[in-house]
């Protein structure tokens, strides 16, 4: 699967559970240790959790495993590295807070448009 079908996946797994305001950054030329971050946003603590399963079941469907994950057990903010791609499942208040999308402002963003 190509770095494209791995960001279309996630965000098609993601939007599967309702997830908010998906968009994808474009991390090539900011940071080495990936190429983009797709980051979306969810009500509750369950629903974080809800979202990042889906995306694991359906990458792991593919053939496509994440090779580190963080944050499931609080369900705040559910990091999924696949390496080339970073999903980041935040409750919607820590979104905010941490302002990726703020942070990395010289990223490309594109909304996911279901």
């Amino acid at each position: 699967m190509n770095i494209n079908e791995l960001v279309e996946r996630i965000c098609r797994a993601a939007d599967d559970k309702k997830a908010r305001d998906i968009v994808t950054m474009d991390m090539q030329g900011l940071m080495s240790s990936t190429d983009y971050f797709v980051i979306c946003s969810a009500q509750t603590a369950t629903q974080v959790r809800a979202i990042a399963d889906n995306i694991e079941d359906e990458l792991h469907e593919a053939g496509v495993d994440f090779s580190h994950k963080e944050g499931y057990n609080e369900g705040e903010w559910v990091l999924l590295d696949y390496g080339d791609v970073v999903a980041h499942v935040f409750r919607e208040v820590n979104r905010e807070y941490y302002a990726l999308e703020e942070l990395w402002g010289a990223a490309d963003i594109k909304h996911f448009e279901s």
